[in-house]
């Protein structure tokens, strides 16, 4: 005896509308507490930000009392040399957690965005006869260098003026200029005494222009164009 099972009851299609339900409610429930995870974990690491920062205020505070401290025992003294380098490398102590701190709290963690919109005013703007050779970015724009080369010194002034037009360098400017021949073809004391190789001396200057000559190129890290 053979039996036949209608495959189109409504039984089967109801029941079959309920799991799809249920599958997609679960599905969104899965989706509500992975968003809320996310939120979650951003907020805890907001928090971890904010207390790491509070705990290096208080180290702060703390190393500032002690340099007072030393202060006050060392006045009206002799100058102690073991006291002195002690105080300054409390004094250095002091400014390097400064820095943290101030990261911490405002969260400048540079420019998020990379180099591209200052790489493109760079170049948009570099007048005929002068070009980069590096340049360095600091804190999201508030620090900027340029290394470069021009055939005349008013040049780099033509530079600057043109690149206040990019929306990018807007509310930024530059505060220091060295111009120089190039370090490594310098002439000697002996070659600027021979008026025979004053012929060889290059035709063109390197200059370095900045926000601000407070750090030494060395201590700057950034971008080098060959």
């Amino acid at each position: 005896m053979s039996q036949q099972i209608n495959l189109y009851n409504p039984i089967f299609l109801k029941t079959k509308k309920a799991l799809s339900a249920l599958a997609l409610l679960q599905s969104f429930g899965l989706i509500t507490l992975g968003s809320l995870g996310v939120a979650l974990y951003v907020s805890l690491q907001a928090s971890d930000l904010q207390r790491s920062a509070d705990t290096v205020s208080a180290q702060l505070r703390a190393v500032e009392t002690q340099v007072s401290v030393l202060r006050v025992q060392n006045s009206g003294q002799e100058k102690n040399p073991s006291l002195e380098a002690a105080l300054a490398k409390t004094e250095a102590e002091i400014k390097a957690k400064q820095q943290i701190t101030d990261v911490l709290q405002h969260r400048d963690f540079g420019n998020t965005q990379g180099y591209s919109s200052y790489m493109t005013a760079f170049a948009r703007q570099i007048p005929s006869g002068l070009w980069l050779t590096g340049f360095t970015i600091l804190g999201g724009g508030s620090e900027i260098a340029l290394q470069g080369r021009t055939l005349k010194p008013e040049l780099v002034a033509l530079y600057v003026s043109q690149l206040k037009r990019e929306s990018v360098m807007q509310g930024k400017g530059f505060s220091a200029l060295k111009m120089e021949l190039p370090i490594e073809i310098k002439a000697s004391a002996a070659d600027q005494l021979n008026p025979g190789k004053a012929k060889h001396l290059p035709a063109y200057l390197e200059f370095d222009l900045r926000s601000s000559f407070a750090q030494d190129k060395a201590d700057l890290a950034g971008v080098k164009l060959k």
